[in-house]
């Protein structure tokens, strides 16, 4: 019976979420409503099924330790840096601004400071999730706007690692004195220490070698097991051996696997079993949701949901416009951090375990969740709009002119430049016809992006100066990485590759703008390249066909006239036509 109630409660939890998700995703909202919404559906507060909770948690901490490990797998110091001008000093600040108004709200509640603090902080962090995806859906992530965004949600994601490092050591029922503190403290930073030493220094030589020899296997389930245990061992590691939590172990994790050659192939093999966890992990977040709370402390969801509809975006507007960027950006960045999520649900539930946040606190906290969640989308919609009357305002007028006045060439917009370069041509295959497209691609002026599943290949390219990446062309982390969003063309070399319809389809719903190349091993596969969106695909079959009728009309005497006639009734017969391939547009 134990095991039917945990595949009773495993079914219904994806089920609803599944039918929530996708009602709340056709409805314009973020999937995460939906998750949440199941969860209450299959709570103890709602009627019908009713799931497993304890259960449901266990799940959810797999989900908490492979999100962690997809945020250090993710973290790009780099970009950190192209924005720290404005992303580090917003997001303390702006944090610093949340959390002294929570604390204030909670005071005048009666809370405890100790739980004003841990509740502040939780109002102050962002959902990582919702911001890509809002970014995302308007076409936002690869401009200013989105890499201040993202920097900014890294500073708050690093600061939510360190909270969750911090606050079992200040409200731990291990310290009790005000003696014993520093001790505590200063243990604490020794463990840390010792930890990321050893992920760093000791990760970085053995985890790739292991990689390398589990790779060599050519077996996508060892290389994906092998990904998972890495995240979930030193995770699990590092709360027994050093006492920190396992959040701080996965994002160490992912840091070091990130620094590898496999980064973008754990990204794309490993971590779509992150979202299935993810899923429960927000489910069980629901299902502690009493719905009737909202009807008991209105005024509390209410003013919490102040701070972060208005005091967070204030602020974040503020800081930004100081530091002398257009309103437009400053307005973006604002809406956009308008929200709390996944991070705010992961810091209550440390409160709730050390004791010193209530479920008053973790109920507002999935409340406010809900519906900021539910806005934001709705509410960045109406930038565009506003941004139209707003022209007219003499102070938009003077900070849109004191943006324009700055210093450009600065390491935002160079960056921003890298990004969105058209010069890019992705090509997947390093074969005899691989390395002729990229070469020839090189010549005129298009910078050749190789995909490639042979690490040798990859390393030789990346010491050659050619830009290669090591990972599976039918996933979308991999496309990501090689920058298809703004490449002109993508170029399949290899003949009869697996998935290649899949690799066309996702490459052609990233950048529908793209001129897709193929290569198929038979006439046979041409008309389902095509459906998948190839502008144009070759056959070897029907390229030998032409080849042979031309060489053969050469021998018998034809005109010139006569064997392009005959070659273009070749092609139509074989092929379906002549395959429409135009001049990539550059830009020079």
């Amino acid at each position: 019976m134990h095991d039917l109630g945990l595949i009773m409660t495993i079914t219904g939890s994806f089920t609803a979420a599944l039918l929530l998700g996708y009602l709340t995703h056709r409805l314009g909202m973020s999937s995460i409503v939906g998750y949440l919404l199941a969860g209450i559906a299959v709570g103890t507060h709602t009627p019908g099924f009713v799931a497993d909770l304890g259960m449901a948690e266990q799940f959810a901490e797999i989900g908490v330790i492979l999100l962690m490990f997809g945020v250090g797998l993710q973290f790009h110091v780099k970009e950190l840096l192209d924005v720290r001008r404005v992303a580090i000093p917003g997001a303390v600040c702006q944090s610093a601004v949340a959390t002294l108004l929570s604390c204030l709200l909670a005071r005048w509640l009666g809370w405890s400071w100790s739980a004003g603090i841990v509740f502040g902080f939780a109002v102050s962090v962002a959902s990582t999730v919702v911001l890509l995806r809002v970014l995302v859906d308007n076409n936002e992530l690869h401009t200013p706007t989105g890499h201040i965004a993202v920097g900014w949600l890294v500073v708050e994601d690093i600061f939510t690692v360190f909270l969750l490092v911090i606050l079992p050591i200040f409200f731990g029922s291990g310290v009790a004195g005000s003696d014993s503190l520093p001790l505590a403290i200063g243990l604490s930073v020794v463990k840390i220490a010792l930890l990321v030493a050893l992920t760093f220094f000791v990760g970085s030589r053995l985890i790739p070698r292991l990689l390398w020899h589990v790779a060599a296997t050519r077996s996508r389930e060892l290389f994906t097991l092998t990904v998972l245990v890495l995240a979930l061992g030193i995770a699990v590691g590092s709360a027994k051996l050093f006492g920190v939590s396992m959040a701080l172990g996965a994002f160490l994790a992912g840091m070091v696997v990130r620094q590898s050659d496999f980064s973008f192939r754990a990204a794309s093999e490993a971590l779509p079993m992150r979202d299935a966890f993810a899923v429960l992990f927000f489910v069980s977040v629901g299902m502690l949701f009493n719905p009737t709370y909202l009807m008991e402390e209105p005024g509390l969801v209410l003013a919490t949901l102040v701070i972060i509809l208005v005091g967070k975006p204030l602020a974040a507007l503020v800081i930004v416009l100081v530091l002398g960027y257009a309103p437009r950006v400053a307005l973006s960045i604002a809406v956009a951090l308008a929200q709390i999520g996944e991070f705010s649900f992961i810091l209550a539930t440390v409160g709730k375990d050390l004791g010193v946040l209530g479920e008053g606190g973790a109920n507002t906290l999935v409340a406010a969740s809900i519906i900021s969640i539910s806005l934001n989308p709705l509410l960045y919609r109406l930038i565009g709009p506003l941004e139209k009357k707003a022209r007219h305002w003499r102070l938009w007028r003077m900070l849109d002119e004191r943006a324009k006045s700055r210093t450009t060439g600065s390491a935002e917009d160079a960056g921003s430049h890298v990004l969105t370069s058209r010069n890019r041509a992705i090509v997947v295959g390093y074969g005899p016809t691989g390395r002729t497209l990229a070469r020839l691609l090189s010549e005129n002026g298009i910078d050749p992006v190789i995909i490639e599943m042979n690490l040798h290949t990859v390393r030789q390219l990346n010491a050659d100066g050619t830009l290669a990446i090591y990972g599976d062309a039918t996933r979308e982390e991999t496309l990501k990485g090689a920058g298809v969003e703004s490449a002109v063309a993508f170029i399949l070399t290899s003949a009869g590759m697996q998935g290649s319809d899949e690799a066309i389809r996702l490459a052609r719903e990233l950048n529908p703008n793209l001129r897709i190349i193929a290569r198929a091993a038979y006439l046979r596969d041409i008309p389902a390249l095509r459906r998948a969106g190839a502008d144009a695909v070759f056959s070897g079959e029907g390229e030998i066909a032409l080849n042979m009728t031309e060489h053969m009309l050469n021998k018998l005497g034809a005109t010139p006239e006569q064997i392009d006639r005959e070659r273009e009734r070749v092609r139509s017969e074989l092929l379906g036509g002549t395959p429409a391939v135009t001049p990539l547009a550059t830009d020079h």
